[in-house]
């Protein structure tokens, strides 16, 4: 694919639009933007685990809408259009009880209206733990 997320775009300003967020309450950081792809990662903590001591399924969900999301907006004019979540499906592949897990947005469909990212998620082993797929709708600022 071509470029996508537009070089300009710092890790600094993608961290600042989380403040005071669900992402940041999680512990959420944006690690690596580029043109093709953009990759955060999650801590393996209290605020990510279920009971068990593993990663609660709704937080890898989190994690992947909110790399996919943040990703979906970058390759828009956001002066004109905003991009939402319409859906999300994970299929959870293997757990993780420590360190951090690693989710990574690419684009599978760049439309005017639609989008759709896959959003995989590892461990600090790089092992799959989580498959996402997000889909997002593009909608036109009424001013």
């Amino acid at each position: 694919m071509s470029i996508i997320i537009t070089p300009e775009i710092t890790l600094k300003a993608i961290q600042n639009r989380n403040i005071n967020t669900m992402s940041e309450w999680l512990g959420i950081e944006f690690i690596e933007v580029c043109e093709a792809y953009l990759v955060a990662k999650m801590p393996v903590d209290h605020r990510t685990t279920q009971p068990l001591g593993v990663v609660n399924g709704g937080a890898f969900c989190a994690l992947a809408e909110t790399v996919g999301s943040m990703a979906a907006n970058l390759c828009i004019d956001r002066s004109k259009y905003v991009a939402l979540g319409l859906d999300i499906n994970a299929n959870h592949i293997r757990s993780a009880n420590k360190g951090w897990v690693y989710g990574k947005a690419v684009p599978l469909h760049l439309g005017k209206s639609t989008q759709v990212w896959e959003i995989k998620i590892t461990d600090d082993n790089e092992k799959l733990c989580c498959i996402s797929r997000l889909t997002m709708s593009v909608i036109e600022i009424k001013k």
